[in-house]
């Protein structure tokens, strides 16, 4: 019987191949556009030990109890302060507003805020920053807390999705410097929704 080393030599490559470009996991658009950024080197937060094995991030199951209308209220007189993060930096943030709801029969009220660095850039200038805590927080998910990124409304009604909720930068690496979560953004509930815990093997 005949074999063919370079056929054979082919094949293993084309399958190697394949295995490298393995579809990205993901059962929403978000959580495959996250996987997708994690997986980058040049865009992914993970160290370079953990992202050449990275799979993906563990997510709740999505759960559209947790997509709320909320009303929105601008607070436009409101001062420029330096918001805490993990290291020295302290860059400057805006409490642009507060958002109330309604979730798990509870009602909550959040502060929403504005880097005001970040508006200057092309593609930010109307972009909301949403930090929170909740009781999953050094369980389930992230001591630190999470973060939902927004856009300002035209009205009076934003749609806060807590499935898009995702870790700081230093739940993976500790070189981030991240905003610490301000404890009035603390929801006294377990939100199931959004990124998991990061499990560092």
């Amino acid at each position: 019987m005949k074999t063919y080393p370079l056929l054979l030599l082919l094949f293993i490559s084309t399958l190697s191949c394949a295995q490298d470009k393995r579809p990205i996991r993901g059962e929403t658009e978000f959580q495959r556009e996250i996987n997708a950024e994690y997986k980058d080197a040049s865009t992914s937060p993970l160290k370079d030990k953990d992202r050449k094995k990275f799979k993906g991030l563990d997510f709740f199951k999505f759960d559209s109890t947790y997509v709320v209308q909320a009303t929105f209220e601008r607070t436009p007189n409101e001062d420029v302060f330096k918001m805490k993060t993990t290291t020295s930096r302290l860059p400057e943030y805006k409490k642009y507003g507060v958002i109330t709801f309604t979730l798990k029969d509870k009602d909550f009220s959040l502060n929403i805020y504005q880097n005001q660095g970040l508006i200057t850039k092309e593609g930010y200038e109307d972009y909301l920053f949403l930090p929170f805590l909740d009781n999953t927080n050094g369980d389930e998910s992230y001591g630190g807390g999470r973060y939902i990124d927004m856009r300002i409304p035209e009205g009076y009604v934003i749609e806060i999705d807590f499935n898009k909720a995702y870790n700081p930068y230093c739940a993976y690496n500790e070189r981030y410097s991240c905003p610490i979560v301000p404890r009035e953004n603390y929801l006294d509930l377990e939100v199931r929704a959004g990124v998991k815990a990061f499990d560092k093997h």
